[in-house]
């Protein structure tokens, strides 16, 4: 039991890590660029990939070309279009450092591979889920970042300062935890432009959930720069002349980061759950 709990952590780590990846090159591992249109295979199901014909093993995989018939799509058997590496396709910014047209995967053309199928315009739903994977793991990750940023400056002046500061800013506090978040992403959303590009959207969306969470970083932080502040080394060193400043930046804030890192694992995934519901209701 002791040597398969640290295999499962590997695994689970690697296997995230893997996705993350995949989302990071995004543009290089879709096939097709999100937005391509093809309206001659709308609903097409996901492309199967075969080995295997009457020939025997193929090496490389392929697929049969995809027919519309009257109650939907049919493989024909007599077009076969091998997969490639490495093949040439939509143009894209490959990290926003160059412009390539190179793709991981394909086929040769005029052959379509949808591996998730595709939606009503017939845009491949695998390119869609990757890009769109991009935009909510960008968003999880800054929302967190102005979560724990706003936290960590208000947990730590009013664990420092404590009086009345402490009482202020802990009673706001109070009000921020007792707020649904969930309605007021949905109110503040309602208030904003019909007509915002989806740029402009995603940051301010992104600030928003980013803003409604700081509270409880804020109430760990606070609590550990209440137990901090009374150390001996913190009281020499304001005795030697340290300023305010000098002592949260070089003692007491690097105790902090065990909670915020902590905070922001926790963080993460429930902002991308909170992005990726707002979107399910036309507000992402």
């Amino acid at each position: 039991m002791q040597n398969r709990t640290p295999r499962k952590a590997i695994l689970l780590i690697t296997l995230l890590a893997g996705l993350h990846l995949l989302l990071l090159l995004a543009e290089f591992v879709a096939p097709y660029d999100p937005t391509t249109q093809n309206r001659e295979l709308p609903y097409a199901p996901p492309t199967r990939v075969h080995s295997i014909d009457g020939s025997g093993f193929h090496l490389r995989p392929f697929v049969y070309a995809s027919v519309r018939v009257d109650d939907g799509y049919r493989e024909d058997r007599s077009r076969i279009y091998t997969m490639q590496a490495f093949v040439r396709g939509d143009s894209y910014s490959f990290l926003g450092l160059f412009r390539t047209d190179l793709h991981i995967f394909g086929l040769e053309s005029p052959g379509k591979c949808f591996l998730f199928g595709t939606d009503a315009f017939g845009r491949d739903e695998f390119s869609r889920v990757l890009y769109g994977g991009q935009i909510s793991v960008a968003a999880g990750i800054v929302a967190t970042a102005i979560t724990l940023l706003v936290g960590s400056i208000v947990g730590l002046v009013a664990g420092y300062y404590g009086g009345w500061i402490d009482e202020t800013l802990m009673g706001t506090t109070e009000l921020f935890l007792s707020l649904p978040w969930l309605y007021f992403l949905l109110g503040v959303r309602a208030f904003l432009p019909l007509h915002v590009s989806p740029t402009r959207t995603f940051f301010l969306l992104t600030c928003v959930i980013g803003l409604i969470g700081w509270a409880r970083p804020a109430r760990l932080v606070r609590g550990v720069v209440l137990s901090g502040r009374t150390r001996s080394y913190i009281a020499a060193a304001r005795g030697f002349g340290g300023s305010d400043f000098y002592l949260l930046r070089r003692h007491i804030l690097p105790e902090t980061f065990g909670v915020l890192f902590t905070q922001a694992a926790l963080l993460v995934p429930r902002y991308i759950a909170a992005e990726v519901t707002l979107s399910f209701f036309g507000l992402g």
